[in-house]
């Protein structure tokens, strides 16, 4: 008799415990949190794009890149509080051509790069690319929507 006593007291501490743990969870799930700003960029067309992005980083310019964006899909590209007003992006089908028509020159890579400054790409090793200017209106929350042609 004394075990059967033991195990139901053990069972009832371990279903509070439990009863507690998803409690927490819940309340984790349904508590206001803190707002993110960030900046997403939403791909409408019907291919698959790599995306590159560039704005002002302790009064430089700073561009990063590759996103790889595919077709009806959205990335937050900028998670931080948006500094800026504005944000430039960069963005080729897979065939590296670009689908925006730019007129903010920036460096990129081929492969995953973080680059601070805009000048003098090929002297430094980089390539040259137009970029895109985006006008958040100084908002802290802005998306992007591709849409195959240039906006």
């Amino acid at each position: 008799m004394q075990g059967t006593a033991n195990e139901a007291a053990v069972l009832r501490v371990h279903s509070a415990r439990a009863a507690l743990l998803a409690l927490a969870v819940l309340f984790a799930l349904i508590a206001p949190g803190k707002a993110r700003a960030e900046f997403t960029v939403c791909n409408q067309t019907l291919d698959v794009v790599n995306l590159a992005v560039a704005q002002e980083v302790d009064r430089a310019f700073q561009t990063d890149g590759w996103w790889t964006i595919g077709a009806n899909q959205c990335v937050n590209v900028i998670r931080d509080e948006l500094a800026n007003r504005y944000i430039y992006v960069y963005a080729t089908d897979v065939f590296g051509n670009a689908i925006l028509s730019g007129s903010t020159d920036m460096c990129v890579e081929r492969r995953r790069f973080t680059i601070r400054g805009i000048g003098d790409c090929w002297q430094r090793g980089h390539i040259a690319a137009s970029f895109y200017e985006v006008d958040t209106l100084a908002q802290a929350r802005w998306t992007f929507f591709l849409t195959g042609r240039s906006p």
